[in-house]
């Protein structure tokens, strides 16, 4: 059944912002609908700069590695010279997938269906048996190479878009390439992919994912146990000496807050009581000599970057990046790497590592916590006699437009700036997603003369 049409009209309704009236709303359909869904693939997944991975995912001559770009399969590669490029999964042929593995180094691919081959810069190199094939002439003129997708790279973050009528990538960036650059400074030779990937399934939406990772309130609430665990080994009744986590009992004690960016882009902070406890600390003369005594120590905070739409940089516990699938209205999958600085030390890598077990990955103490708690959401999402949430109204009478103190610290202006005590644990920093959500969508539908 093909899902119900929207129009701005519907879209504007279903993201309501008064935020200088003291009021802001999202509706339960954002959440729920498939028709929204369907919008959110082709004008926020399909036209915009869509993040697909990290250089040193693909660092020497044919590498190469494959994700997706909302629905379409992607092949992310070196050519023989070493130039990055990004091209559709697809044979010209009948369409089948070329490269099935996750990454790997290949001078060419053979389509194992029909048998042509393509080169790692995506030229079609051989048709088999062309010459007996009987082709007429309108054949021999098509282009038979794969079809290249527009790609764009900051530093070591490689991005790419489905369409050619986006804005510049430094523009998509904006000043959320200040936060960029405070996870890839992180060594002088920045920041590398850790060997080892974990891939997982939750039955909810993907915006559950892009709200949580700068939603502070949910800690002390959703995560007790990982608490309680790190109470205790503090308090001597552990024997597990690998790993010192962060203490969310300490929060209390803290500044934090958020920032809002143009295009989606956020990030959620807390100073970091015991910055000597991150593996980044075992560098931290090298560090300040590096970048700087103000900007080694937004490194040590806690900091969850929001690149919108689909990666994020968590930084309170290890370093952690995540990258964001939709799959269905009510079925998102991740893939969740550990990130260290290229070169580091074993003490330095060790301690990144152990702290990522810890929390974030698949069988950590965190992740199991946040996706349940998002499936329970969209089991509440599916009272369709509920249109509004009250889940957007923490700290609307502190937030500034602009970039205030802390910002300024490390030279970047936000569209919106929120800090005070962490208990504050600010909403606001999840208005400009939702601004930018509600913008591509009616933009698309203009330029579709749907509007």
């Amino acid at each position: 059944m093909k899902p119900k049409e929207l129009t701005a009209p519907d879209i504007d309704r279903l993201v309501v912002d008064l935020a200088d009236q003291g009021e802001f709303h999202v509706h339960r359909d954002v959440f729920r609908d498939p028709a929204v869904f369907e919008l959110e693939m082709k004008y926020i997944f399909e036209r915009n700069w869509v993040f697909v991975g990290l250089e040193s995912q693909a660092p020497q001559p044919n590498d190469y590695f494959t994700t997706w770009v909302g629905r379409q399969p992607i092949i992310v590669a070196r050519d023989k010279q070493g130039q990055l490029g990004a091209f559709i999964n697809s044979c010209s042929h009948k369409g089948a997938r070329i490269a099935h593995h996750r990454n790997g180094n290949a001078k060419q691919w053979v389509c194992s269906y029909h048998g042509w081959a393509y080169d790692t810069a995506g030229a079609c190199i051989y048709i088999k048996d062309q010459d007996a094939g009987c082709y007429a002439e309108p054949f021999n003129k098509l282009d038979h190479n794969l079809k290249h997708v527009k790609f764009g790279q900051y530093r070591g973050f490689l991005f790419a878009s489905l369409s050619d009528q986006v804005p510049s990538l430094d523009e998509h960036l904006g000043e959320a390439k200040k936060l960029l650059d405070l996870v890839w400074d992180q060594g002088p030779d920045g920041i590398e992919a850790i060997p080892g990937v974990s891939s997982y399934t939750y039955n909810a939406n993907w915006k559950m994912q892009i709200e949580n990772c700068i939603d502070g309130y949910h800690l002390t609430s959703c995560h007790p146990s990982f608490m309680n665990i790190v109470s205790r080994r503090k308090a001597g009744e552990s024997d597990n000496k690998q790993v010192k986590s962060i203490d969310f009992n300490l929060m209390g004690q803290v500044k934090g807050g958020g920032y809002t960016f143009a295009r989606g882009h956020a990030v959620g902070f807390f100073d970091n009581p015991v910055p000597q406890e991150r593996g980044l600390y075992q560098h931290h003369d090298e560090l300040v000599a590096r970048v700087g005594e103000q900007k080694a120590r937004w490194m040590y905070a806690g900091r969850n970057l929001t690149i919108y739409p689909n990666v994020q940089f968590a930084e309170n516990a290890s370093l952690q990046m995540r990258v964001i699938r939709p799959l269905a209205v009510d079925k998102t999958e991740m893939t969740i790497y550990c990130l260290g600085a290229r070169g580091e030390s074993d003490a330095a890598r060790e301690i990144r590592v152990r702290q990522y077990e810890d929390f974030f990955n698949t069988s950590g103490m965190a992740t199991p916590d946040d996706t349940i708690a998002y499936e329970d959401c969209q089991v509440g999402f599916r009272a369709g006699v509920l249109t509004q949430m009250q889940g957007y109204g923490r700290g609307m009478t502190n937030v500034v437009a602009g970039a205030d103190e802390r910002a300024k610290e490390v030279g970047f202006t936000p569209a919106t700036s929120s800090t005070g005590p962490f208990t504050m644990q600010d909403e606001t920093v999840m208005f400009g997603g939702y601004r930018a959500w509600k913008q591509f969508i009616k933009d698309g539908l203009a330029a579709d003369g749907a509007a």
